[in-house]
């Protein structure tokens, strides 16, 4: 399992990198992030929502799909899902279209 100091620091890139790309969407949705979570809201009324989960070590996210829960994977540089051992980047963006009819580059 990592470090504290090395999972916060990797929630933080994670949330500044998703925020980035938000910023060279297209498309008129709104993104706040506070008290430990991202939340998107998109022009057709929906939300997404990512939050830090400190105590277990995940990141977890919420969409229209249901709720994923994430852990660091090191040798793949990316986030996996403790169910079914997908990648985070992919999903997020396969869910950004689905959701929101917006083409996010994250990959």
């Amino acid at each position: 399992m990592i470090s504290e100091a090395e999972y916060g620091e990797l929630v933080d890139q994670t949330f500044e990198a998703v925020e980035l790309a938000l910023d060279e969407v297209d498309s008129d949705l709104d993104y706040e992030a506070g008290g430990g979570v991202l939340t998107v809201k998109f022009e057709n009324g929906t939300t997404m929502v990512f939050s830090r989960q400190p105590p277990v070590r995940q990141l977890w996210f919420a969409a229209r799909a249901g709720g994923f829960h994430y852990e660091y994977d090191p040798a793949a540089g990316d986030w996996r899902n403790t169910r079914d051992g997908s990648l985070f980047r992919p999903f997020v963006v396969e869910q950004m279209r689905s959701q929101g009819d917006i083409d996010f580059q994250w990959l």
